[in-house]
């Protein structure tokens, strides 16, 4: 075994994917050699530099690069070209998009290489998902991030071998910020009105995958406090997160909407840089995503407060009914609404099942046990 594991982690944007940034930054303390490649050297370049990443500029993801063919030519010469210079024992890719470009960049060299599948919705469909599959070869592996995906490339013909499930870990300690919240003072919400809230990036539908309405299910979720609010007036909604991507005009669509049907009872605070100080103020926390991963539901139970989201993804892997949270069927506002009056109805069961969900994923999700799993992988595919 060498001294140093030597990975190259391919990363298709370079001002999100901070799960990417935490892994890779307890890998390094595990002894890896970490090289990560990057669109650009802006926003969190400097940060893996710092964190002891050796970075390459370059951009290999599909998607970006089939705009001019010629560009996506050039960058596989680079990549190849980089790969020569590196010589790593693997590649780590994260996205969809740098997959496919890691594997044909690829043809022909037999280094093996791994796809941390940073969540399902690329599987739901039988063109995307055998697009991935069928192009992947003997040097594959793949880590799927929530047990719904493993299903799949289980289903799919993957041998169990090329696979490992782990979770995106995270710093479990800086949700421990439980007591004391900002949101009832910031905007004078007496202590008697009830918050129902969610907080998540407004993602415009992808009408090439058939969607109508946003990934997130902000229409949903207001949807469904019309008829909370209903039978009980008493009950703020109160949503946060911006525009993701550029969709500014599908936000401003989501917020009028949100206007229209509930009027001065919802509330959009747009972006926010103090999540985990506008938690403890909320009563229960709505995920109704139409496709998903672990999602917000991982933050809002680390956060220990009530929790409801969509029976898709990998949200059973951590919103376990009657035992850490609520789970109901996607796209369906009147269960929805009556799950909701549910948990705001017994605020003691309410809280002791986000108690539990916190207990079980400070040791689930803690980055440091997570980058473990991985790179004992790492040394389960090299044989070592």
């Amino acid at each position: 075994m060498k001294k140093n594991l030597r990975v190259i982690h391919l990363i298709k944007t370079s001002v999100g994917a901070t799960w990417a940034l935490k892994q890779i930054e307890q890998l390094i303390g595990l002894g890896c050699e970490i090289h990560v490649v990057l669109p650009n050297d802006a926003g969190l370049s400097n940060v893996y530099k710092q964190k002891g990443a050796i970075v390459h500029i370059l951009n290999v993801d599909v998607a970006s690069l089939a705009r001019k063919p010629i560009n996506f030519i050039k960058s596989l010469y680079k990549f190849r070209k980089l790969l020569q210079a590196i010589q790593p024992d693997l590649v780590h890719s994260h996205f969809v998009g740098t997959t496919l470009f890691m594997r044909i960049a690829m043809i022909g060299m037999r280094i093996k290489r791994i796809f941390q599948v940073p969540g399902p919705l690329h599987l739901e469909k039988k063109l995307t998902r055998n697009l991935e599959i069928k192009m992947a070869n003997k040097y594959d592996y793949w880590i799927p991030t929530c047990n719904f995906s493993k299903q799949i490339y289980l289903k799919s013909g993957i041998p169990d071998k090329k696979l490992t499930l782990s979770f995106y870990g995270t710093d479990t300690n800086i949700y421990s910020q439980k007591n004391t919240g900002i949101l009832r003072t910031e905007f004078s919400i007496p202590e008697e009105k009830k918050i129902v809230g969610m907080i998540a990036y407004a993602y415009a539908p992808k009408k090439w995958l058939g969607q109508t309405r946003g990934l997130k299910g902000h229409e949903d979720l207001i949807d469904a406090m019309a008829l909370v609010i209903e039978k009980d007036p008493d009950v703020l909604c109160v949503i946060v997160g911006g525009a993701w991507g550029g969709a500014h005009a599908y936000y401003q669509s989501i917020v009028d909407y949100g206007k229209r049907k509930l009027g001065d009872k919802v509330l959009f605070l747009g972006t926010r840089k103090d999540i985990p100080y506008l938690y403890p103020d909320i009563d229960v926390v709505v995920h109704p995503s139409h496709s998903e991963n672990l999602g917000g539901a991982a933050e809002s139970l680390l956060m220990a407060v009530p929790t409801i989201a969509t029976n898709i993804g990998g949200f059973p892997d951590i919103v376990k009914p009657g035992e850490t949270g609520w789970l109901v069927p996607k796209q369906n506002p009147v269960a929805l609404a009556e799950t909701i009056s549910v948990a705001l109805a017994d605020p003691v069961q309410a809280k002791k099942l986000a108690d539990e969900g916190e207990k079980q994923l400070v040791t689930a999700l803690d980055v440091k046990n997570t980058s473990k799993q991985v790179f004992n992988f790492y040394k389960t595919t090299l044989g070592i």
